[in-house]
């Protein structure tokens, strides 16, 4: 990029910026950042400008930048939830592709600021994260970089169960319409005899893990919970950040090059897909659905999750405007199973329970085996991968040292898998 284009890049920034503060938003002090498209795919596989070195990173990466060099796939821009804010714009973009960038980023952090998910997140993650990654290059020169490498193998197949950061919820003038037991992000209270957080219980009390190997984990959980609101509000934000770039840019003076090169850009990020649900697109259609009532629309963005937004939002005729089913494999053939617009849309919601991931929980098991540990899966109609299950159980089981033992539902009955010394076993409980 030369310095002519630099200079209508910053023009247009300043333009787009104002444009966005008189619709009403209120992201943070932006940093923009151009950059080749190595360093771009290098922040995306490692979720952040500076995180710890791990191979599955790496591995990423190289997945990603083969389907970038392919043209199977371009990531336009990242963008980082921080005080300031850091957006990061593919150098080989074009001015136009820039500027619709610039108006996406600066909605999404409009909505990494107001969102009640996000309202405990550590605004300085970055700084944070580098303090991380030097702490723990330090134990790799301390242990040996194969030890180290080996703990993050184990730990990060786990470092996901931990209990989400609870938000600080927002008050509201009495009369505003707000149903407040109709919000929130779903999952479930603890049952009986349940410890939420298993990242947290494995640092609390496991009986083999040593002082470096805990503070990995303690890293790890706090990397996870800066994440969580994100996996938590996935549909929103994409929509929420890509309902404004088309407002933004339609009040932009375009050439009419540029308005044809917007509409390619915008249909391609929008496009239906058969088998997968695009994020940008259904988030979309549910805020422009609520278009004409702007105090509706920011109290959304505030207010809810995406469990939440979809319970509320997406209607029948949402439903039918975006030919949204069921399908199912069945025998190895692809078919649509149901229609029905309730079902669709619950469906949808039981996907987004828990950031979409399995609920995995720590419990007080009553049978033989005192302490190991017993882990209970709050099952939502979602069978645990079998092949994936019984490999993490070994390596939970290297985190705990003893014995460990998992309650999940297999092909609709209650099924207890257990790691030994000699492998994992399962049986049916009665």
């Amino acid at each position: 990029m030369d310095r002519q284009e630099r200079l209508a890049l910053e023009r247009a920034v300043e333009q787009i910026s104002e444009k966005a503060e008189s619709f009403g938003l209120r992201p943070f002090t932006m940093h923009y950042e151009i950059c080749p498209a190595d360093v771009i795919y290098a922040v995306g596989a490692y979720g952040m400008p500076t995180r710890f070195s791990h191979w599955s990173f790496g591995k990423a990466f190289q997945r990603m930048k083969m389907q970038y060099d392919t043209g199977l796939n371009k990531i336009y821009e990242l963008v980082v939830n921080n005080d300031p804010c850091y957006a990061f714009l593919l150098e080989s973009n074009t001015l136009l592709q820039n500027k619709v960038i610039v108006a996406h980023v600066l909605a999404h952090s409009d909505f990494f600021r107001n969102n009640v998910y996000f309202s405990t997140t550590p605004r300085d993650m970055v700084e944070r994260m580098a303090v991380y990654a030097e702490r723990i290059r330090r134990y790799e020169l301390q242990h040996g970089q194969d030890a180290v490498e080996a703990f993050l193998d184990d730990a990060l197949v786990i470092h996901e169960h931990v209990a989400p950061p609870s938000p600080v919820r927002p008050r509201f003038p009495e009369g505003s319409g707000t149903d407040r037991k109709k919000r929130g992000s779903g999952g479930g209270r603890p049952e009986d005899g349940e410890k939420e957080d298993v990242v947290q219980h494995l640092i609390d009390h496991s009986p083999v893990l040593e002082d470096w190997q805990r503070d990995i984990l303690a890293m790890l959980r706090e990397e996870m919970r800066y994440f969580w609101p994100q996996l938590e509000t996935k549909i929103m934000n994409e929509g929420w950040a890509t309902y404004w770039h088309l407002r933004i840019m339609r009040e932009m003076e375009l050439t009419p090059e540029e308005a044809v090169e917007f509409a390619r850009m915008h249909s391609q990020v929008t496009q239906r897909s058969p088998r997968t649900l695009n994020p940008y697109r259904l988030g979309l259609a549910v805020f422009e659905s609520l278009e004409g009532d702007e105090e509706r629309l920011f109290e959304v963005r505030e207010v809810d999750s995406d469990v939440s937004f979809l319970r509320n939002y997406l209607t029948k005729e949402l439903v039918e405007a975006e030919d949204l089913y069921i399908w199912e494999n069945v025998r190895g053939e692809l078919k649509v199973t149901d229609r029905d617009w309730k079902r669709v849309r619950d469906t949808l919601v039981a996907q987004r329970v828990h950031g979409g991931l399995p609920t995995i929980v720590v419990w007080e098991g009553e049978e033989d085996g005192p302490g190991d540990l017993w882990l209970r899966h709050r099952y939502e109609g979602v069978e645990l991968d079998g092949r994936h299950l019984k490999k993490a159980l070994v390596q939970v089981r290297r985190l705990w040292g003893r014995d460990v033992h998992l309650d999940t539902v297999v092909d609709g009955r209650p099924v207890r898998f257990t790691c030994r010394k000699d492998g994992v076993q399962s049986k049916v409980l009665e």
